[in-house]
């Protein structure tokens, strides 16, 4: 991946702070790209992109192409004439969490009227740069907007309980649905130009400040979503089209029923018959928007759990081989270059997940809060900061994890006297302690999220595995960027190198 020493922050935008009631590509980001510059990061690392579903995940998205419009920034609408000061409503929104279903439909009104303003103008200055947005973006554009019409016009049941003509994709009734929801189309085609315009100025921005963006890609897509509906055929469905078996892993660390998540399966065979269209058109997408890509659950690309889709949980499912290795080398040829991949290689790891990664080359990660419950400090596999490898990213923890301050509360003795010894301290700077413990590995880059910077205790969690309200709300209070906070941090950027 890269030899240079270098270390960043995990922080997803929506968390920024913002008065328009979730974190958005507006000045607060801006703002954070100028933070890490100063205290000497180069790694900003968001979780995915796409427009949420339900229980708000960013792993569970409408579409594997298309961006949530909820981080269209409002201020950067106003700034460009789409939206008048006057024309935004006074809503008062909490700035330690998201309220979603609040801001669906504010964001959606502030999106109606920016879209209204630019209809206004019959020769609009983004007229030019809009037109080719679409043309660029047809290939999946097109589907995406299609869904989203039909899906508000079937009172946004999910596709396979619309009429069958509608969920079976009749040519005759979507040409019919394509010129009579005509204006519709337009708006959702417009509300993604806006989207990835806001963000590629963010990006650029990013990349003149020495910032790269590492971006996330979900290995599965939602059924729910205009990925499944309008390729089917990739998928292992039902005649109905409801999903025949669904991911998930087995009992682990995180819960003793395992995680049933609910994506419907690949049929890799029907993939590979295609060269992995699909994923070489979703992979030319993120490299596009992203530096490096955090590719998520990458021990399925070598064996999946597939659980029966009646089934509650995950315990009663069974393993599955992957793709494997021909599916990467296909993508590389596809794309002709290499692919910058992290691989989250998390979880039940066997040898042949092990084998896979290795002959690929690319880094996988490494948790420190595994590594100080293991204990195991003679185990090459654990964790902790002596056994890690240069081609690996340490992480304090991830989105999935508690905070560090929230993991220590928790834990036994035991392991509280291991750690304390381990790291020779008292306990009572224990996220300092353990960010200074990953700048100090031989890792080439060190992440951690930014609870752990502001050591934030377990209300501040992303994500709680097996859970489904109350996660992917917390935000960051404004003005925590501190001038003390951002010296701190340089100062121990630079006494590991990094």
């Amino acid at each position: 991946m890269t030899s240079e020493r270098r270390s960043g922050i995990l922080l997803h935008p929506t968390s920024l702070p913002s008065p328009y009631g979730i974190g958005d590509f507006g000045p607060s980001a801006y703002a954070f790209i100028d933070f890490l510059k100063a205290s000497g990061q180069s790694i900003w690392q968001i979780l995915p992109l796409g427009q949420t579903g339900y229980g708000n995940s960013p792993y569970q998205t409408l579409s594997a192409f298309g961006g949530n419009p909820l981080l269209i920034s409002p201020q950067l609408l106003i700034d460009e004439g789409l939206l008048e000061p006057i024309e935004i409503p006074r809503e008062t929104f909490d700035t330690s969490y998201v309220e979603y279903d609040r801001l669906d439909p504010y964001k959606t009104k502030l999106l109606r009227r920016a879209y209204f303003h630019y209809k206004l103008h019959p020769k609009h200055p983004l007229d030019k740069q809009f037109k080719s947005f679409c043309e660029k973006e047809a290939y999946w554009l097109e589907d995406y907007v299609l869904f989203f019409a039909l899906k508000a016009h079937h009172d946004d049941k999910p596709w396979n309980l619309w009429p069958s003509r509608f969920r079976d994709r009749d040519p005759e009734a979507l040409d019919e649905y394509r010129k009579k929801l005509k204006g519709e189309l337009h708006w959702y085609r417009f509300v993604q130009f806006l989207f990835f315009r806001q963000f590629e100025k963010l990006k650029a921005y990013a990349g003149e400040n020495g910032i790269k963006i590492v971006g996330d890609l979900p290995i599965f897509v939602a059924h729910d979503s205009s990925d499944v509906w309008s390729r089917p055929e990739l998928f292992y469905l039902k005649p109905d089209r409801s999903p025949r078996v669904v991911a998930g892993v087995p009992p682990d660390y995180f819960s003793a029923t395992g995680q049933r998540w609910g994506n419907p399966l690949y049929d890799w065979k029907e993939h590979r018959r295609e060269k992995y269209a699909f994923w070489t058109d979703r992979i030319r997408h993120s490299i596009k928007l992203f530096d490096l890509i955090r590719l998520d659950h990458f021990r399925g690309f070598a064996d999946y759990w597939e659980i029966p889709a009646d089934e509650e949980t995950a315990v009663k499912g069974k393993w599955r081989k992957g793709p494997g290795i021909h599916f990467f080398r296909a993508l590389e040829k596809a794309l002709e270059r290499e692919l910058p991949i992290i691989a989250e290689d998390l979880g039940i790891i066997t040898d042949d997940v092990v084998a896979l990664l290795n002959k690929l080359g690319y880094p996988g990660m490494a948790i420190l809060q595994f590594g100080y419950e293991s204990r195991a400090s003679s185990d090459p596999s654990s964790f902790l900061p002596h056994n890690l490898t240069k081609n690996q990213v340490v992480y304090t923890g991830t989105h999935d994890n508690d905070t560090v301050v929230g993991w220590w509360n928790t834990q036994p003795e035991e392991v509280k006297d291991f750690t304390r010894r381990y790291l020779n301290t008292d306990g009572n700077l224990i996220h300092r302690d353990m960010i200074r413990a990953a700048f100090s590995t031989v890792c080439h880059t060190a992440i951690f999220p930014m609870q752990d910077l502001l050591g934030l205790g377990s209300e501040a969690k992303m994500n709680r595995p097996g859970t489904t309200e109350g996660n992917w709300q917390w935000r960051m209070a404004p003005d925590v960027l501190s001038t003390a906070l951002e010296e701190d941090l340089l100062m121990l950027t630079q006494l590991y190198g990094r």
